[in-house]
């Protein structure tokens, strides 16, 4: 209880905020229990119809207020923001492992990256740039500027329930949108933390009620925002089943969607690998947040002469392993989000036995004391054949798949033979491979990496990936532009009006 004193939060929460107010709303009752001790945390009250159309009503209002801010000056609130999250961290953090079930360290470090974007924003908002291009006509200029869009939509994902949003929510800020929020019905409570704590900020600077919003729900709730027309783009996080039915929601509309869906992770391990330096890497990967992120590593690719040894590495380094209790600092791997995807875990496990893997270290559902919840798994490792139909499949889950290979361009043949491409690397001392796996005949992924995982990207890079990843990029680079509108202009300063392409047109 202390630490939901320390966010704000109460047993019992309306979940509609306009960033300045909470909404009165009928929808459902959203109840938040615990992956780690099964126990209730509090519950949420969801949108119905009518807030969530007095949501849309105070965003629209405010964006024809927020879009004339100056950019530093969004910025400015940005930094606070960032300032806001750094005072809150230990509490958001803890509230992260607890409510999700991921270790203390990585609910720290998920703060940690909403603090970081806070940082990348604030330098992005003296930074939104165009291009000056030469007209053919004389006493003619051309440029391009890029305004706000309006509305964001943003819908994430229980496996990082407050990283996805502030990606999205920093940039779009600094670009002068104004965001509605939808979390995942299986972790509220985040949500309406980062609401609170971002109120404060607005409040004491005058920031017009409606620029950030919050909205709490199921299915139901993502399909108002996936076809409401008054939101240009809608940014999802999900499985690829719920993007193609986003996608397809918002494309009907010609909108536009920025979409982060499932991974099917490999990395590549050479012959010319540092084996010790790999394992770090490829465990991680595999067992961190219970095998729940979408750049989990699922897959080893391992070339046959080293296969043996890093096998024996890899059974080793998986014994050693802790699960319990995720707040504790000393422990490895915490439970899975729900008895749901326990299930989906076993049905893996089976589907995985019946197509012939082998399992190097047996799966199974831990019991008894301290694991009451039901969702504590064991990560398991099976070898596999590339042929598998299980290996085509992105497993939410710490089950990790060991295939062989031969030569190298076999290696990259497996890598690319899954229909997601999100994340992807390979480990390598060797130049010629590594620069072959990072060339337009290696990696088909959003992300191809060289000695290092593939979990755990900087936000100073685009993420995102293809295929059925969705195509979306978030975070750094150039990822800002999917939140803006591109404009081109033509100023005339000459005194007579000669048009493009020669074409005379005398009265």
């Amino acid at each position: 209880m202390n630490l939901l004193q320390q966010l704000n939060i109460n047993e019992h929460n309306r979940g509609v905020s306009t960033g300045l107010k909470w909404l009165e709303t009928k929808g459902e009752t959203i109840q938040s229990f615990s992956p780690v001790d099964g126990k209730l945390i509090a519950s949420v009250t969801a949108t119905d119809k009518e807030s969530y159309e007095a949501v849309i009503q105070k965003a629209k209002d405010a964006f024809i207020e927020w879009r004339m801010w100056p950019s530093p000056k969004r910025g400015d609130i940005v930094r606070q923001v960032g300032e806001a999250l750094r005072s809150n961290k230990e509490p958001l953090g803890k509230l992260v492992s607890y409510e999700m079930g991921k270790s203390l360290q990585e609910g720290y470090g998920e703060v940690q990256e909403m603090i970081d974007i806070c940082d990348f924003a604030v330098g992005l908002s003296r930074q939104l740039h165009g291009l000056t291009m030469h007209s053919e006509r004389p006493g003619h200029r051309m440029y391009e500027q890029w305004h706000p869009l309006g509305i964001v939509g943003i819908i994430t994902a229980f496996n990082f329930p407050v990283a996805v949003w502030s990606w999205n929510t920093m940039l779009a800020l600094v670009c002068g949108d104004v965001c509605v929020w939808k979390p995942s019905e299986k972790t509220p409570l985040c949500g309406i933390a980062c609401q609170k704590i971002i109120a404060e900020v607005f409040q004491k600077n005058e920031v017009p009620e409606g620029v950030c919003c919050l909205v709490q729900g199921g299915r139901e709730v993502g399909e108002w925002i996936a076809n409401d027309v008054n939101i240009p783009l809608v940014s999802a996080t999900g499985s690829t089943r719920m993007g193609k039915a986003v996608s397809g929601a918002v494309g009907a509309r010609l909108g536009r969607s920025l979409l982060e869906l499932g991974g099917n992770n490999a990395i590549i391990i050479s012959k010319d690998a540092d084996l010790d330096m790999s394992l770090i890497g490829c465990v991680f990967g595999a067992v961190g947040t219970a095998g729940q992120r979408c750049t989990s590593t699922r897959r080893l690719i391992i070339h046959e002469s080293v296969y043996d040894t890093f096998k024996d590495k890899l059974v080793k380094a998986y014994s050693q392993l802790r699960i319990g209790d995720p707040l504790d600092e000393n422990i490895h791997v915490g439970p899975v989000i729900d008895t749901e995807a326990v299930k989906m875990y076993q049905a893996s496990v089976d589907k995985c036995k019946q197509q012939g893997g082998k399992f190097l270290i047996e799966p199974g559902v831990l019991e008894g004391n301290g694991f009451e919840s039901g969702c504590y798994v064991k990560p398991c490792i099976a070898e596999v054949t590339k042929e598998m139909e299980i290996v085509q499949q992105e497993t939410f889950a710490p089950i990790l798949y060991l295939v062989k290979y031969t030569e190298f361009e076999e290696a990259v043949a497996i890598q690319n033979g899954v229909p997601q491409g999100l994340s992807s690397a390979i480990m390598t001392l060797n130049l010629r491979e590594a620069e072959q796996f990072l060339s337009s005949a290696g990696s088909d992924c959003g992300i191809a990496n060289v000695n290092i995982g593939t979990s755990g990207a900087e936000i100073g890079g685009a993420f995102g990936g293809e295929k059925e990843t969705g195509g979306g990029r978030e975070s750094g680079s150039d990822a800002w532009r999917i939140y803006m509108r591109r404009q081109t202009n033509t100023i005339n300063y000459s005194t007579k009006l000669p048009l493009a392409q020669g074409i005379k047109f005398d009265l």
